[in-house]
């Protein structure tokens, strides 16, 4: 059995395998002619170009441990990096174990610097706050992109919730239903505490805010 030993060969790996996955799902891929940029990959969904950050998902037991962030040396010694909505609007990630391929929108990674897809229930019964690599497996992360493009009814069994925006509205939240928001409350409050804004909605009308402190 042949073994990856560098991230660099696990990286190219994830990125040939990401690329041939979403080609099979018949999304015309594109690659830059330059390296060594903030994305790997772009992806046409529905008339839209989606620019994809490429990683490796190592599998712990049953989670997936995808490293998003890293580190550079500067002149003030070292600085971890991330990515933003600026950069990259997706984290895609191979996991060799598993042989799954997964997407991550950009509102559910920016600012962190490691992520966990869980592949079952945790054993203590936890839920909230929790992550479910299911929910983010490409085929079903791709449909619901092609609905957010044609402006249809969001997919169902989306983490985070399908009727999250990808991007703030102007008004700098994003919008999210009552029932989703109940839901996945430990998320939310993660993301709120990281500096984002919810505007909760109850029967597709403003009912309340959360905020940071």
């Amino acid at each position: 059995m042949f073994v990856l030993e560098t991230s660099n060969h696990k990286g190219a790996v994830a990125e040939a395998k990401l690329a041939a996955a979403a080609v099979e799902l018949g999304i015309p891929v594109w690659r830059p002619i330059s390296e060594h940029g903030r994305y790997d990959l772009i992806f046409d969904v529905a008339g839209r170009l989606f620019r994809i950050q490429c990683k490796w998902a190592r599998r712990n037991g049953d989670v997936l441990v995808i490293q998003i962030g890293g580190s550079y040396l500067s002149a003030q010694g070292y600085v971890r990096s991330t990515y933003g909505p600026e950069e990259v609007d997706a984290i895609a990630a191979y996991c060799g174990d598993t042989g799954g391929c997964y997407l991550l929108p950009i509102s559910l990674v920016h600012r962190q610097h490691m992520v966990h897809l869980r592949l079952s229930p945790a054993k203590n019964g936890q839920r909230a706050a929790l992550n479910w690599a299911a929910d983010y497996e490409l085929r079903g992360a791709v449909a619901q992109l092609e609905e957010r493009r044609r402006g249809t009814a969001e997919a169902g069994g989306s983490s985070p919730p399908s009727s999250i925006s990808n991007e703030p509205p102007e008004g700098g939240s994003f919008v999210v239903g009552a029932h989703e928001f109940r839901n996945r409350f430990g998320w939310f409050m993660e993301r709120a505490a990281a500096g984002e804004e919810f505007l909760v909605t109850r029967r597709g009308k403003p009912y309340v805010r959360l905020v940071p402190a």
